[in-house]
């Protein structure tokens, strides 16, 4: 029982023609634990005759050793290839299969049930047309399938399979196959889906896996791989606007330019009149450039180079699209995101986000809700956890070309990344752009930074103290403002006691509110900074992360991290406020050295520890370094 085709062996040519020429399904299986996902695929895969012959070995060997079937072929052991999987019965990661058959290609996906993989199903189900979703007939719908069909409709999956296993286990009894479908599909209908087909199935013996069963007479409907073989999902890309992500600037002689990547949606051909979505700059469609020749049109789908009648500037990330139809471009958008790592979101944190070959910092600027992916039901909160999604408001360094993900997969989606780790910490899909990105313009100004120092006789900068609590920072920063006023210089403090008496009055201490106190004072010191002053800001500041996004928010050398590194034993030591006897005792929460993090500076301009030099000493050095950093001098204009 191995795979078989007599174009292998005597046209193999023919053979893999007539592969290319089939159309592609991408399908995910997913559902609860122990629904059969794994069998599922194994069951199909095995009755197609789709196994190669050192597989069907190796699947012999394995069900004998690790199978839970008794020794009888166990099929999920050709999906759950880890060593962890096979000893619990379960899948972890996300496993991919290729196969074929007379009518279709497919890839599939077997993702895991549990809810700490989600996003390991969430990664699966970003790329497929089509979900599987199993229920147990003796279970019926549970909690995770739940999860899984929001998340799928939210990924933008419109085709659902509905498959309700383990039939045999309830005698093939129709009444429990018709009360499951109707249970779904009433839960479904807050969905977003184009169509479900329900069909009964066991995985295990085979019924309506690749035949109609004789134990379901009762059923009518298609068989699994009939339903996968007919489905349309290809038609929908196409008819969408033209869609080009620009992935390499094709230049190997000085006559030739081109421009390559792989159509996302629509159709393009010689003469179609294209923009380029981040300029604006619009031209002509002069070739359709392949390996195997030039094209007269090619669709969503097809990897291309195009060349253009016009020299205009086009770089990789930049997106070609119908000048009829554009993208939008904009800086700010509002977007759906799941969160896929064990550290929260917090809003205001530096992130990158990649969306197509389009990198850019961001931040979350707020969080709107929430969303129980259970009920369904809209959630107050202010962060995210780990598999928990949400509707928020995205910030972008820079404007980016997309579509609303509901209009294009493709070119709405993004992935967040850690800036320290680089581990992709969630997945967003954009739902429209934010009015105030396309109608807020920055206002130039006559008299600027430099006319405003210039006209005090200095440089302005931040000097931006950070250290944990009873290290000294305050005290430092009052008497390093007070040499720099004796030396003439004009300042301003900004204390982090102080501003929330005012400014952040409304934040706690939790780290989202954390993160949230610096974005908005580094944001204040930014206007001293424009307004000529020396800036001295006294905070703790646990996290690199913020400390980075105020030092980006300067121009080079206008930030000057001054670590005041005093051990946490001296500081509990002099506990000056008696904060770190009450954070022991439990009385307070979220403490920076007890039960929240405080992440030293790596590289700050000055360090100082005044568990061996007194506040003077310290503030005299500071004072010192900033004249050997050049903080003291004049800026006089260039003439």
């Amino acid at each position: 029982m191995a795979h078989k085709s007599d174009l292998i062996a005597d046209d193999i040519l023919g053979y893999l023609k007539a592969q290319e020429e089939k159309s592609l399904l991408r399908f995910i299986t997913c559902g609860s634990v122990d629904d059969g996902k794994s069998t599922l695929i194994g069951r199909l895969l095995w009755d197609s005759k789709l196994i190669f012959e050192d597989q069907l070995a190796a699947l012999e060997v394995d069900s004998r050793k690790v199978g839970t079937q008794n020794g009888e072929i166990d099929f999920a052991l050709l999906l759950d290839g880890l060593q962890a999987e096979r000893e619990q019965g379960i899948t972890i990661d996300v496993a991919y299969r290729f196969f074929s058959t007379d009518k279709r290609k497919f890839i599939v996906a077997d993702t895991p049930g549990h809810e700490q993989y989600t996003r390991n199903m969430a990664t699966g189900a970003s790329s497929a047309d089509v979900a599987v979703i199993l229920i147990d007939a003796r279970k019926g719908i549970l909690t995770q399938t739940r999860r899984h069909s929001f998340i799928t409709s939210l990924l933008g999956i419109r085709n659902v399979v509905l498959a309700v296993n383990k039939m045999d286990l309830v005698d093939y009894d129709q009444a429990t196959f018709d009360r499951i479908v109707g249970e779904y599909r009433e839960f479904a209908q807050q969905l977003n889906y184009k169509s479900i087909q329900a069909i009964p199935m066991s995985a295990l013996r085979g019924d309506n896996i690749i035949e109609p069963s004789p134990n379901t007479g009762w059923y009518d409907g298609p068989s699994l791989l009939g339903h996968l073989e007919t489905v349309q999902v290809e038609q929908e890309a196409i008819e969408k606007p033209f869609r080009l992500p620009v992935q390499w600037v094709n230049r190997p002689n000085l006559d030739f330019r081109g421009f390559s990547g792989t159509v996302s949606s629509g159709v393009v051909k010689p003469g179609d009149k294209i923009v380029v979505s981040s300029s604006g700059q619009t031209s002509t469609v002069k070739e359709i450039v392949t390996f195997d020749g030039n094209l007269d049109q090619a669709v969503a789908g097809q990897a291309i180079t195009l060349t253009l009648e016009d020299e205009i500037d086009i770089s990789r990330g930049d997106v070609l699209a119908s000048s009829e139809a554009r993208t939008d471009y904009a800086d700010q958008f509002e977007a759906k995101i799941i969160w896929m790592h064990e550290d929260e979101m917090l809003p205001g944190r530096p992130y990158l986000i990649k969306m197509g070959g389009q990198l850019s910092g961001a931040q979350i600027s707020t969080l709107k809700y929430k969303v129980n992916v259970n009920t369904l039901e809209h959630v107050a909160g202010k962060t995210l956890e780990l598999n928990e999604v949400g509707i928020a408001n995205i910030a972008a360094d820079r404007a980016l070309a997309f579509d609303p993900y509901d209009d294009n997969r493709h070119t709405g989606r993004f992935i967040i990344i850690d800036r320290y780790t680089n581990a992709t910490v969630g997945a967003g899909m954009v739902n429209h752009s934010l009015r105030r990105a396309t109608n807020i313009k920055w206002q130039e100004m006559d008299v600027n930074k430099q006319a405003r120092a210039t006209q005090k006789g200095q440089k302005s900068a931040v000097l931006w103290f950070t250290g944990l609590s009873g290290a000294g920072k305050s005290t430092i920063a009052n008497l390093v403002e007070k040499k720099l006023n004796a030396l003439g210089k004009h300042t301003y403090s900004l204390d982090g006691d102080n501003v929330r008496h005012g400014l952040n009055k409304d934040l706690g201490f939790t780290d989202a509110d954390r993160v949230e106190n610096i974005r908005r004072v580094g944001e204040t010191a930014k206007l001293f900074v424009d307004a000529g002053l020396i800036t001295l800001v006294s905070f703790i500041s646990p996290f690199k992360s913020e400390r980075q996004m105020a030092r980006s928010l300067l121009e080079d050398g206008e930030f000057i991290e001054v670590f005041i590194n005093t051990p946490l034993e001296v500081c509990e030591e002099r506990d000056v406020k008696g904060l770190y006897k009450k954070a022991r005792e439990g009385k307070i929460a979220n403490f920076t050295g007890i039960d929240s993090p405080y992440e030293a500076p790596e590289n700050p301009e000055i360090t100082v520890n005044t568990s061996d030099q007194s506040a003077e000493d310290a503030a005299e050095m500071v004072v010192n370094q900033l004249e050997d950093l050049g903080i003291l001098a004049a800026w006089f204009p260039e003439i």
